[in-house]
């Protein structure tokens, strides 16, 4: 397919304007991806974000004043012999040192999330609360006094489905009294 020439008039610089002709090629249709010969082999492994055997420079290295600190900042008891201790000194460096490969990741151009939940335009547009919602649920209240006006839900129009209406609360208790349920104190008597 030919170049499109494309014109850009740029701002006034002074007393003069200048033009400056440029091609573009149109967009081209992305090629087609196949999935799973992408996904058959992996880009990364949980053994690259693992510490070597032999510890390299990079490695945090941890002291035994730092772990036994950390445990009395954590309320952990201290390590009962020397073994004990080793293995926490180990496995705390196995952990820093995977901490810091993720940190490597470059995540510059990833937005945070707000919270976990869909944050795309169609899932907050599916979260909003829209007038005619409130308007549905006001024409089931009802305004009662004079003076003093409290706001009470007309149960006649509230909606329920058949499972809420054929609902038995009270048929998984084992204890019983009236419309109530039992729960014992702990104490046998």
């Amino acid at each position: 397919m030919p170049p499109l020439p494309m014109r850009i008039k740029t701002s006034h610089l002074g007393s003069q304007c200048a033009k400056f002709h440029t091609t573009r090629r149109l967009l081209q249709s992305p090629t087609k991806i196949d999935v799973e010969a992408l996904l058959a082999r992996p880009t990364w492994s949980l053994e690259s974000l693992l510490p070597p055997s032999t510890p390299a420079a990079s490695t945090p290295i941890i002291t035994s004043k730092q772990l036994h600190h950390l445990l009395r900042l954590s309320a952990l008891p201290p390590p009962r012999d020397a073994d004990e201790e080793a293995k926490m000194l180990s496995s705390l460096s196995k952990h820093l040192h995977f901490v810091n490969e993720i940190r490597k990741v470059d995540a510059s151009h990833v937005t945070p999330l707000q919270s976990l939940r869909d944050e795309t335009a169609s899932g907050l547009k599916e979260q909003e609360i829209s007038l005619d919602d409130l308007k549905i649920a006001f024409t089931k209240e009802q305004v009662r006094g004079e003076y003093y006006k409290r706001i009470r839900r007309n149960q006649d129009a509230a909606e329920e489905g058949e499972s809420a209406k054929t609902w038995d609360v009270l048929a998984a208790a084992n204890n019983k009294v009236g419309r109530y349920f039992v729960v014992n104190g702990g104490k046998d008597a």
